[in-house]
């Protein structure tokens, strides 16, 4: 029988406008943005209507920019049959405005383009960035009065959907998605909604003894491209490891591969940024000149699960800066990639735009660069226009044998020589940013940060002949992750990773020549334990984190509203009975014949490849360094060949010729 057609939701704006004062930053909540998309709820000229909620898991002013739901917001909207709405995590304030509600009962989890109430809409799709965002989805599936658990929802619920980094392993959460996707998402939303759209027109049916939700959940499935877990089960080894994953219903796939995006130029979103109301995270236009990287840094994640590199042309990026300026007034042009310096026409990308906006109030900034990829002429360019703001560097080990193991090919010389260009050339501020806690690191390793800063600090004195050098020094903890070479590796237990870095503070702070030049930023190792949970974990793992959410967990990326002490009491509670325990999930090294929580998900690259460049990287003798693949022969990592997908690279000989700024 087909389902009811779920009731037009109204806009519960006229009941949250008088409860705004009564909370921080209300402008957060109220919409309106420039470039923001209103349509009517039945916005097909014909057939069904599609209709989509996107969220990104964090506040107003770190979700409004995030790439990522600004492209799918603009993709979604230009087809006249979808209609796509965007929602954020609400504050704590905010959260109790809302479940305290008025004389109607309480307000529901909101869009902020036109307030409709979220679980109207056909799929929430949320964007996961880190894995520290989950127990906020937990927060707005409530407040939507959507049932957390997937088994709980009915025909009426809209689908839960995960994408973005995070989802890569998304077992943890398994519990409380409906689905994920892997990979890019422009093309596969795009598929999803006509899937949705022909259920709609037939009538929601249930077919095969399936309901109708589990109907449409099965379409996705078995179309190859969408991951269900309700369609999968996880057995279980007497000694706690996974022992395998597989369908539990016919048709659907064994392995669920990631979505690759072949030809950026023919995407380029965004094209009408949203410009905030309320202050943001970042307030530049953005433009992806690339996606991928071929680097092959033992640790990155991003760097791995993104390949093959794809480059956007020097024109395509040029039209985009140009449209992106006049739709929006932003007067700040952010090039943005992995490592952005590595561009085959970097050079003259900055040349062109640099001279395009040359006396307008427009500049460009390159958010990161490769120690061994920076160029004053670069860097000059970039900064044409007289803004000259710190660069960063990011050599992420302490010492060259620790780089080494990580595959970061920088050598002390590279980066004392590329700072003394940069401070010779009128720079005076340097961030660097490492990592503690990788394999096989020791405390000297990292003491040797302090000896890398301070001749940094000297070099810059000497070559600028000023004593007003500053070299900031930003350490994280390092957080082992699916479909890396150091998915394997045990995670440095957060009492170790303090004491080290608070020997290297004390270091840094001993040498009085130095010590008021270099600034030293670094996180406790706590959060890293629960991000190193969430992040390798399986679906026993759902249990911790809907404890932690009951407990209060909210925001935990926010060093104000992370406790690792309701985490360590939630994991002692969600995960008793099991045989394993937080230790377990972290700091333990696993082994080559271990079954992974996510083997089942297919980023591309082959399992063998990954474990040889693991032994590669903790060769006692030394590590073995990788070369990129983009300027040396291939070395089989996978994702070409089983994706169907290639290196796509320039140069294209194209120029980018000046206009007249208006």
């Amino acid at each position: 029988m087909p389902s009811t057609t779920p009731v037009r939701p109204e806009s519960v704006f006229p009941r949250l406008e008088p409860l705004l004062p009564s909370v921080q930053k209300p402008i957060q909540y109220v919409g309106g943005e420039l470039n923001s998309t209103l349509k009517p709820w039945d916005a097909a000229p014909e057939g069904s209507t599609v209709r989509w909620a996107l969220m990104y898991p964090d506040a107003y002013e770190v979700g409004l920019p995030n790439q990522g739901v600004q492209i799918l917001y603009e993709v979604l909207n230009e087809r006249d049959w979808i209609l796509a709405e965007r929602t954020y995590s609400v504050w704590p304030d905010m959260e109790a405005v809302m479940r305290a509600g008025d004389a109607l009962g309480p307000i529901p989890q909101f869009t902020v383009d036109s307030h409709r109430p979220v679980r109207g809409f056909d799929i929430f799709g949320v964007s996961f960035s880190t894995e520290l965002g989950y127990t906020n989805l937990l927060t707005a599936l409530d407040l939507a009065g959507t049932p957390i658990h997937a088994v709980d929802r009915g025909a009426d619920d809209p689908v839960v959907l995960a994408g973005g980094h995070a989802a890569f392993n998304p077992e943890p959460v398994a519990d409380f998605l409906d689905a994920a996707v892997l990979g890019d998402g422009e093309e596969i939303v795009l598929a999803i909604s006509e899937v949705v759209r022909e259920w709609k027109d037939e009538g929601r049916p249930g077919l095969d003894g399936r309901t109708p939700r589990d109907e449409l959940l099965y379409r996705l499935a078995v179309s190859g491209s969408v991951y269900v877990p309700r369609f999968y089960d996880v057995d279980y080894l007497p000694d706690g490891r996974v022992k395998r994953v597989a369908p539990n219903t016919s048709g659907v796939p064994w392995r669920v591969q990631k979505h690759t995006l072949m030809d950026l130029d023919a995407w380029p979103y965004p094209k009408k940024p949203l410009v905030p109301l309320a202050e943001t995270v970042h307030e530049r236009y953005s433009v992806e000149i690339f996606r991928g990287c071929t680097r092959g840094c033992r640790f990155c994640q991003a760097g791995m699960i993104t390949r093959p590199v794809r480059e956007r042309s020097i024109t395509t990026i040029g039209d985009m800066v140009e449209s992106g300026i006049r739709a929006t007034g932003f007067d700040e042009v952010g090039l943005l990639s992995l490592s952005s310096a590595d561009h085959s026409e970097i050079g003259e990308v900055a040349t062109g735009l640099a001279d395009r906006y040359d006396g307008s109030n427009v500049s460009l900034s390159l958010p990161s660069t490769r120690v061994d990829a920076f160029n004053v002429t670069l860097a000059n360019e970039l900064s044409r226009n007289g803004r000259r703001s710190g660069l960063t560097f990011a050599p992420e080990g302490g010492s060259e044998r620790l780089r080494k193991v990580i595959n970061k090919m920088v050598t002390e010389q590279d980066l004392i020589r590329t700072v003394a260009t940069a401070y010779s050339h009128g720079w005076r501020q340097v961030k660097l940013y490492f990592m503690c806690g990788l394999p096989t690191e020791t405390d000297e390793d990292v003491l040797e940060i302090a000896d890398l800063a301070r001749k940094v600090i000297a070099k810059g004195r000497e070559v600028s002949g000023h004593n007003d050098i500053r070299c900031t020094v930003s350490i994280g903890g390092f957080v082992p992750k699916p479909h890396t070479p150091f998915q394997w590796a045990g995670q440095l237990d957060h009492e170790t990773t303090d004491l080290r870095l608070k020997k290297l503070r004390d270091d840094v702070r001993a040498d009085r020549t130095f010590a008021r030049a270099i600034g030293f930023r670094y996180h406790d190792g706590r959060p890293g334990i629960i991000e190193g949970l969430l992040s390798r974990g399986d679906r026993r793992v759902g249990r911790v984190i809907e404890s932690a959410w009951l407990a209060g967990a909210r925001f935990d990326g926010w060093s104000e509203h992370f406790s690792y002490d309701r985490w360590e009491a939630a994991a002692a509670d969600g995960l008793a009975g099991t045989g394993v325990d937080l230790d377990w999930y972290t700091t333990r090294e696993r082994d080559y014949a271990e079954v992974l929580p996510w083997d089942h998900l297919d980023s591309g690259l082959d399992k063998d490849w990954l474990w040889e460049d693991w032994q590669d990287a903790v060769d006692p003798g030394s590590a073995v360094e990788v070369e990129d693949c983009r300027w040396t022969p291939c070395y089989d990592c996978g994702v070409c060949p089983q994706l169907d997908t290639e290196i796509q690279i320039g140069p294209t000989g194209k120029q980018l010729l000046p206009l007249s700024v208006v």
